[in-house]
């Protein structure tokens, strides 16, 4: 679309661009097209595309990929893209605000690639929305104010240095790739932007840390970032022993810590006594017949290489809005790692019963202590279970959750719909264990409805 043709679509919509909203529509044709070869469009990708404006960029991907998704503030310009667009199925139009869109519904359109020219009153917002783990998303090309870029690619010791930055680089390896002027967008916004490219940091690139406390402590730090750090970090352990131990300086502020030392800062401060230990080998197991009956005992190690049957429980945990807990495996966990799974699984340690199992996997897995838990099936040993006689649990649960980083990478809450098209679209992102109690659940509600 030319600057004309984008100036005539706002006239008919009667738009006019909000300096609020931070609307400042792209008309360079050859600037757009350049932005969007940025993202690599292939026929099998589903790209989201967010502020997409009057579709300056869209139209260089429609027809180019399987799927793209639209996400627009303005119901006019949302409701001319569904005009637009409207004779083609490959395109959904979404009326929503960026930073509020549930991104759980694209995990079922998994890898996502994500692209916007964001405005500069909610890039940020859009952004953590969109790229914050868990995510469906593993590639994003996006246009934001050239400060804001600055930032997130920012080194230690400079003005720019901060939470964002940490943020961003725990889990993007982000490049600035282009400044485009003002003269490309209307209206001429007062700066120049950046066009970024960022792609998931490679897996292993940084220790298994817990996430949560990670962002916690560098919030801690960058609360008063010329201040030293010793002050302002939880009294569980002494900082000079800390830095000692990592060779930082005692009097070391935030903005002169690395990303490697804020992780490891991390790791020493994490009390959490399973925080290294996903599994031990040599845990004792109750071996047991075709009947569920106990007949022996076995190290794990054993019982999973000679393929013994066993037990174990899994349990589904739901909210008050009836969404489901899952969790997404450690890439440390020896069987599937990095998958989707029940809210908490575990083995029965010999001489364990099932009840007492859950009770304990709940609050070793997700924190979870005094909920009210009921068995719901028994999953008979298979292939599937990894030959495995699973009590299957219901649990109810509202509160917090903590979880060892070294056990489950992440925890997020999912709607049942959303399951159901998931495992219909991508059963390969789940646990078999976990798709066989789902079935199980999934079978017993529908007679119980009937």
């Amino acid at each position: 679309m030319t600057g004309g043709d984008i100036k005539s679509v706002l006239q008919q919509k009667g738009v006019i661009p909000s300096k609020k909203l931070g609307q400042n529509f792209l008309c360079d044709q050859n600037v757009a097209r350049w932005i969007v070869e940025q993202l690599d469009p292939q026929p099998h990708d589903t790209v989201v595309e967010v502020g997409p404006g009057t579709g300056a960029l869209t139209e260089h991907l429609v027809g180019r990929v399987k799927k793209v998704i639209l996400v627009e503030f303005d119901a006019r310009l949302a409701e001319y893209l569904r005009e637009r667009f409207a004779d083609r199925d490959d395109v959904e139009v979404n009326h929503a605000d960026g930073a509020k869109f549930d991104v759980r519904q694209l995990f079922k359109d998994a890898p996502i690639k994500f692209l916007g020219n964001l405005p500069y009153s909610a890039g940020g917002a859009i952004m953590r929305n969109f790229m914050k783990c868990p995510t469906p998303v593993v590639k994003a090309v996006l246009m934001l104010q050239k400060e804001f870029i600055d930032r997130i690619v920012a080194k230690p010791r400079t003005k720019a240095y901060g939470v964002l930055t940490l943020r961003m680089q725990s889990e993007w390896v982000s490049k600035p790739v282009k400044t485009v002027p003002p003269e490309a967008f209307h209206p001429m916004p007062l700066i120049d932007s950046t066009v970024m490219t960022c792609e998931l940091k490679p897996e292993g690139d940084l220790p298994v840390y817990d996430a949560r406390l990670f962002d916690e402590l560098i919030r801690r730090g960058f609360a008063q970032r010329r201040k030293q750090i010793k002050g302002q970090l939880p009294k569980n352990r002494e900082w000079k022993e800390v830095g000692e131990k990592l060779g930082l300086l005692e009097t070391a502020r935030a903005e002169e810590i690395s990303l490697e030392d804020w992780v490891e800062i991390t790791r020493e401060y994490d009390d959490h006594p399973l925080k290294d230990i996903p599994q031990k080998d040599d845990e004792m197991f109750d071996v047991v017949d075709e009947n569920d009956e106990v007949i022996r005992q076995e190290q794990r190690a054993v019982v999973h290489a000679e393929n013994l049957l066993h037990r174990a429980v899994h349990v589904l945990v739901f909210n008050k809005k009836k969404e489901l807990l899952l969790q997404k495996r450690s890439r440390l966990k020896d069987n599937f790692p990095g998958v989707w799974d029940s809210s908490a699984a575990g083995h029965l340690d010999a001489g364990e019963d099932y009840e007492s199992c859950v009770i304990r996997e709940l609050e070793e897995e997700m924190g979870i202590t005094g909920a009210e838990v009921q068995q719901f099936a028994k999953v008979p040993a298979s292939a599937n279970t990894g030959w495995e006689f699973i009590g299957l649990y219901l649990a109810r649960y509202d509160g917090a959750l903590r979880f060892p980083c070294s056990e489950v990478d992440a925890a997020q809450w999912f709607s049942m719909e959303q399951v159901e098209e998931w495992i219909a679209a991508r059963p390969e992102d789940f646990a078999p264990g976990f798709l066989e109690c789902w079935e199980i659940f999934q079978s017993k509600m529908k007679e119980a409805q009937e």
